[in-house]
């Protein structure tokens, strides 16, 4: 009786008590998976896209290092649109849907399995199982292992970017259950995100990573297991991928029709101007435009008159990124929410849509622009309750009235605009003497705005002029990559013109972005340094939401104490892609939440030019 008796107790202590066990090829956060176990593909992919041909693209800025889980370094998917091409130095994660590695496309809160064969949960969300798939390989042939994954877990804790000490702080211990098979458990009970943000940890070689000093930079292509690997580097300048033959997961859901490519070449432009020629002249495939005069007027040569490049808007539902002017709250300048509130009423938006983007933006009045966190109108119903404990702490206001920012006719900044900046000026401490600002001691009202996009300069150079009409002076800087990167990890600024990724199921990277613990973190993304207490309640509540429901309240709740403290002034968003692409390629469309061009193919007439 005593082996059988281990082995009853062995099993009890493999899964913490729950009133029901789950086991599934994917996972949803809310409700229920839009595909069965027995899918094959997306419905937006050609399961059957021919493989072959050359996608020639192009990222902006450069890269030093070929790491890019570290806090060292700038690597290629870092720079812009980079993600978007589906083809990077990532190695593949647990599972696949959710984060910015491999969109589902289709769902905003589902995920499948990638390295992971199946997922395993309980009732109240306080540990998740993966299984992981026998077959999975990295490039050099060896398995995956949960001892990869474990290794993955602990190297990514202890020397990876703070991003992950963030993700990951919520996991109380990891138990390897087998050579496939590996647990999470949790800190606390009812915590359905962490399972997406689990199934998004990428898996690192242990055996590889071992002998290798992972926070230093490099241009060793590090080991990977995706659908690519790269075969050709030159630093700074150019990374060639080629597809991998009998790649081990070409044939899962969740890769069928995807990856067509046999070689992707991507060089690298400092200068966008440089680029948007470059792409006139033919030297690369796809251009994705973020600037709205050149997508108004730059268009109007030869290979666009022909059809042989294709120029479109594509309308998304992606939650866009956050943009705006950061203010440093850890500087007294920026420390009073009145002060940061006449700051942004000189910013002139009508102005600058109408006589810099052609009209072409929208403005963001939401951290969550394009997305269903936005909180619009007065709180009610469960966002209302959460706000209710902290009344007599937030502006009174705010449960009063729709949070709005001033409006112009683009034309200039109204004088009771301006009246009623310098009012909460000198609210803040702030008085009018003859030309400046100046302050109790005499000191004038001055800062830097820190760029390093030398196109934001005359964007912003109207700024600085609407400042100077009221006694601020503000100067533009603009540095290089580096330069820039190490002050923004220092907190070494006054005012950046910044942007924050947002996703369709907002948690622990809000975190990163507003929780008190991580103001003073170097490294960390709470740029406007907030530390609310208010704030981080919300941030609890985010997390610990069982429905989608309590989730879209606290995420409104959220964007709305942060819209009333002024940490930004809001910029703008579009809500749909900007794109001009070569007549050569084929794809079936694009999905709702991912432009997709990781699914695209060449047309076969184009193989044999």
């Amino acid at each position: 009786m005593r082996p059988l008796l281990l082995v009853l107790i062995n099993l009890a202590l493999s899964f913490p008590a729950s009133a029901t066990l789950s086991e599934s090829h994917g996972y949803a956060q809310f409700g229920t998976l839009k595909y069965p176990a027995t899918f094959t593909h997306f419905d937006w992919v050609n399961p059957d896209a021919p493989k072959g041909g050359t996608l020639r693209v192009m990222a902006f800025g450069t890269f030093d290092t070929l790491n890019p889980y570290t806090f060292k370094g700038t690597s290629p998917v870092s720079t812009a649109n980079f993600l978007q091409y589906g083809v990077n130095e990532l190695n593949e994660t647990l599972m696949a849907g959710t984060g910015q590695y491999a969109p589902s496309g289709d769902e905003s809160t589902s995920s499948y399995g990638l390295i992971a064969q199946s997922v395993e949960y309980n009732e109240d969300r306080s540990w998740v199982v993966f299984n992981l798939r026998p077959e999975a390989r990295f490039h050099d042939g060896k398995p995956i292992t949960a001892y990869d994954v474990a290794f993955s877990y602990n190297l990514l804790l202890k020397e990876g970017h703070p991003q992950y000490r963030t993700n990951l702080q919520e996991v109380q211990r990891v138990d390897i259950l087998g050579p496939k098979r590996i647990r999470f458990v949790f800190k606390r009970t009812g915590n359905p995100l962490l399972i997406l943000r689990l199934g998004e940890l990428p898996v690192l070689p242990q055996h590889y990573w071992a002998k290798r000093d992972f926070k230093a930079t490099t241009f060793e292509p590090p080991l990977g297991s995706g659908p690519y690997r790269i075969t050709k580097v030159t630093p700074g300048r150019q990374l060639v991928f080629e597809r991998e033959k009998n790649w081990w997961g070409a044939n899962l859901p969740v890769n069928r029709g995807k990856y067509n490519f046999d070689r992707v070449e991507v060089e690298f432009y400092r200068d966008s101007n440089v680029a948007f020629e470059a792409f006139k002249a033919g030297e690369f495939d796809i251009y994705i435009e973020h600037q709205a005069k050149n997508w108004a007027n730059g268009y109007r040569f030869p290979a666009v008159r022909r059809g042989d490049v294709i120029k479109a808007e594509i309308t998304h539902q992606i939650p866009t990124q956050t943009q705006g002017l950061f203010m440093n709250s850890r500087r007294s300048t920026f420390a009073q929410a009145g002060v940061r509130e006449a700051l942004g009423q000189m910013f002139d938006f009508e102005w600058t849509n109408r006589a810099l983007f052609n009209d072409a933006y929208q403005r963001a009045e939401s951290f969550y622009p394009n997305s269903e966190f936005s909180a619009s109108g007065i709180p009610q119903g469960h966002e209302w309750l959460m706000l209710s404990p902290w009344r007599s702490q937030l502006p009174p206001e705010l449960f009063s009235q729709a949070f709005g920012l001033p409006k112009t006719e683009g034309r200039g900044i109204p004088r009771e605009t301006l009246r009623h900046a310098l009012q909460l000026l000198e609210q803040g401490g702030w008085k009018l003497s003859g030309q400046r600002l100046l302050n109790s001691e005499g000191k004038p009202l001055t800062f830097e705005i820190l760029l390093v996009n030398p196109n934001l300069e005359r964007i912003l150079q109207p700024y600085v002029e609407n400042l100077a009409s009221i006694g601020i002076e503000a100067r533009l800087r603009t540095v290089d990559r580096a330069q820039y990167k190490q002050r923004l990890d220092q907190f070494d600024f006054d005012m950046i013109l910044m942007t924050l990724d947002q996703t369709l199921s907002p948690g622990l990277e809000q975190w990163q972005y507003f929780h008190s613990s991580q103001a003073n973190v170097k490294g960390s993304k709470n740029y406007a340094g907030v530390t609310s207490p208010i704030v981080d309640q919300l941030l609890e509540k985010l997390l610990a939401a069982q429905t989608r429901e309590e989730q879209l309240a606290a995420g409104r709740a959220l964007d709305r104490v942060l819209l009333w403290q002024h940490y930004i002034i809001p910029n703008w968003y579009l809500n749909y892609h900007r794109l001009a692409y070569r007549n050569r390629f084929a794809f079936v469309t694009t999905p709702p939440y991912t432009l997709g061009l990781s699914a695209w193919w060449l047309k076969p007439s184009e193989k044999t030019q």
